[in-house]
């Protein structure tokens, strides 16, 4: 077991956002989480990686407890995140953007280490080259494509070096066939690199293609969890989203 929330909550004045969230994440699986919106997976992200802490329960990750820890140190561990907007610094080239999370995974900086940039080069082109970035290195951020800024986002949370790779949406606005291009690549890094991957869709034709496990979500709480298939069949995901049969299984 890679990662283990026992009994999570989070509540936003009245509202439950996470409640009592009980959710296991094998090491190796690609793992869907999914629900409407609203249904509480982007705080119970916010919850895994520090950036929220929970008023009750338990995060385990590795063996450890990391419940109480600061996102600096969740990262460290080995969680990496990537957000529904490309969260990337967009008047710095692709090359400079991966470059400053490979330096700052290092603990090192541009001032203090003036030869830090030529350390990094390697893996940075590495970086790129593995996200599909390499002929856009010295492109800035916001000239890319969203489908392209989104691969830029992936490449930096990967200069981590993350065993568990939280993705928030990471088609969200893509084409179909940059959705195509952007799973299989995180299909294959989960593959080659060893990284388990955690991560929410509305797409159901993504989530069931790559997907080992599928845990839904509503109104905060996990209504079922489970194989693919078990998902798919489950009478109370199909009542939950009768209204929304359309969205559910596209």
């Amino acid at each position: 077991m890679l990662l283990e929330t026992q009994g999570l909550r989070k509540a936003f004045g009245g509202v439950q956002a996470v409640s009592n969230v009980d959710l296991a994440v094998l090491e190796g699986d690609v793992h869907a989480l999914i629900g409407p919106n609203g249904a509480g997976k982007t705080t119970f992200f916010n919850l895994l990686t520090g950036s929220l802490r929970p008023d009750t329960g338990r995060i385990d990750f590795g063996g450890r407890e990391i419940t109480a820890l600061p996102p600096q140190q969740i990262c460290r561990m080995g969680i990496a995140r990537s957000f529904q907007r490309a969260s990337i610094f967009p008047k710095l080239s692709a090359f400079e953007n991966v470059r400053v999370s490979v330096l700052a995974h290092e603990g090192k900086s541009f001032r203090l280490y003036p030869r830090a940039n030529a350390l990094a080069r390697g893996e940075v082109e590495s970086l790129l080259e593995t996200v599909g970035l390499s002929d856009q290195a010295d492109q800035p951020g916001e000239s890319l494509s969203h489908g392209d800024r989104k691969r830029l986002e992936l490449g930096i949370a990967l200069a981590n070096r993350p065993k568990l790779l939280l993705l928030d949406e990471p088609t969200a606005g893509m084409s179909p066939d940059e959705t195509r291009s952007t799973m299989s690549l995180v299909q294959r890094l989960a593959r080659e690199r060893g990284i388990t991957v955690l991560f929410t869709e509305h797409d159901m034709t993504v989530v069931f293609g790559i997907a080992q496990r599928v845990t839904v979500m509503h109104q905060g709480q996990v209504i079922a969890d489970g194989s693919s298939e078990a998902v798919r069949e489950n009478r109370e995901v199909q009542r939950v989203y009768l209204g929304e049969a359309g969205w559910f299984w596209r």
